[in-house]
C-alpha cells in the first residue's frame, strides 16, 4: 500500500492518498491571493478535500489476491 499514484503503476498493489493535481490548482488560488496583496499570516491552512484510490490488478493477481468487486468499484483506476 501506498500513498502515491506513481508507486503503483510501477508495479505496487494499491495507493490511497491526497489527489495532487487538485492540490497544484489549490495552490495557485494561493499564489494569486498572495499576489494580489493578501497576507500569508492571513489564509487559512487547508486540508486536501479529495482522495485516490488506485488498484493495480495485475499485481494483484501475481500475490494472489482477489479483490473484492465493492472496491474495485469505489477505485478511481484499476490498473490492468
Amino acid at each position: 500500500m501506498f500513498g502515491l499514484r506513481d508507486m503503483v503503476t510501477a508495479g505496487g498493489f494499491a495507493a490511497y492518498g491526497p489527489d495532487f493535481a487538485a492540490q497544484y490548482r489549490r495552490a495557485a488560488d494561493y499564489v494569486d491571493k498572495l499576489l494580489t496583496g493578501a497576507r500569508a499570516g492571513d489564509l487559512a491552512v487547508e486540508e486536501s478535500a479529495t482522495f485516490q484510490l488506485v488498484v493495480n490488478m495485475k499485481t494483484a493477481r501475481s500475490l494472489g489476491m482477489e479483490i473484492p468487486a465493492g472496491l474495485l468499484a469505489r477505485a478511481d483506476e484499476v490498473i490492468e
